[in-house]
């Protein structure tokens, strides 16, 4: 009696592509690239942009021991 498997493949193929461009483009790796907008500038390392004052502190003080604060991230001074 017939199967018809080939037909349900396609279909299911066009409507996979359908969600993946009405989805939008780009993937997530994408957007965290973006968003490393803070920088040491002593070692060049980049945070996400949502990174805190207190993560901020705790880098400059584990890597950067010698160097003040405020030499990694020049952003923190108020």
């Amino acid at each position: 009696m017939g199967g018809g498997n080939g037909q349900k493949s396609k279909m299911a193929r066009e409507k996979n592509l359908e969600k993946q461009r009405a989805a939008g483009k780009g993937s997530q790796l994408d957007s965290n690239k973006k968003a490393m907008t803070i920088q040491c500038k002593v070692c060049m390392q980049t945070f996400m942009c949502t990174t805190s004052e207190v993560k901020c502190r705790e880098h400059a003080e584990a890597k950067h021991p010698k160097s003040d604060v405020y030499a990694c991230f020049p952003h923190l001074k108020k």
